[in-house]
């Protein structure tokens, strides 16, 4: 089978004309949106918003999902004001051309049960979910730590709870290390029905670290070999915080994107399997 690969292209470069230039290099021909110019996809203008169409279409750069900061909030914070910013995102999807919105399960207070804000966090992700309906969009629901969704278990109980076709998961490993979670042994069998995209970066379990597809404790080469047997035919999307991370984004610059790049096509390979 053929993996399609993409990534976070502002993990290079907030500049444009660098991202494209790397993902050139790295023969990779699509880009998950979030951010360009250093302004978040959520905040672009009209403007900023047809100036990067143009400059995607004269590279021949398609957009995979748009890696949207939907839901990553506080529980407590405006949902009015997250559905507004979610009719915004489903617009520019749609003027983008992808059906895919990464979106988050809302940030809870530390050191409260995350069971007492599930009645909450469901309701609100049924309400995204109507958007993405509206609009023919699916949402991938990415697992991250510290929101509802940081483990396994609750990542499948808002899908299966919301119960819309219009909710699905993105699946990543280093996320899961970084929770206590073994991705693979723990994780991916339980999430397998729902996902539908599929972020790339590793992680060491004992310091948390970020490291490139298969030098962690991540899976990564297990899940692929999975995802190859099920006949997944979704995106692999690079992210690959080599440089540092923090709480809404991360950055590699040039040569750690393409370090990951290079990392997640040996373990392809190794797997025989192709990629575009």
């Amino acid at each position: 089978m053929t993996f399609v690969l993409s990534g976070f292209a502002d993990e290079i470069s907030p500049d444009p004309a660098d991202q494209l230039a790397t993902l050139a290099a790295e023969s990779i021909s699509h880009l998950e949106l979030r951010s360009a110019w250093g302004t978040n996809v959520a905040d672009f203008s009209d403007a900023q918003l047809a100036d990067l169409r143009a400059v995607l279409d004269d590279a021949g750069v398609t957009v995979s999902a748009i890696g949207s900061p939907i839901g990553k909030i506080d529980i407590g914070a405006s949902f009015p004001a997250e559905l507004h910013r979610m009719r915004r995102i489903a617009d520019i999807a749609n003027a983008f051309g992808t059906g895919l919105v990464r979106v988050f399960s809302f940030f809870i207070p530390a050191g409260e049960p995350p069971e007492r804000y599930r009645h909450q966090v469901i309701d609100r992700m049924a309400a995204l979910a109507e958007v993405a309906t509206e609009h023919g969009l699916v949402l991938a629901h990415e697992n991250e730590k510290m929101i509802y969704g940081d483990v396994p278990e609750r990542c499948a109980d808002i899908i299966t709870s919301v119960e819309s076709p219009a909710l699905r998961a993105t699946f990543d490993a280093a996320n899961f290390v970084q929770c206590g979670v073994r991705p693979h042994a723990e994780a991916y069998h339980l999430l397998r029905p729902y996902i539908v995209y599929v972020q790339i970066k590793d992680a060491i379990a004992a310091t948390g670290e970020v490291v490139p597809a298969g030098e962690g404790d991540g899976q990564v080469r297990d899940t692929l070999s999975a995802l190859i047997e099920s006949g997944f035919d979704g995106y692999l999307s690079l992210e690959p915080h080599l440089a540092g991370a923090e709480r809404y984004g991360g950055f590699s610059g040039p040569e750690g994107f393409r370090r990951a790049a290079q990392a997640l096509k040996a373990l392809l390979g190794e797997l025989s399997a192709s990629w575009t």
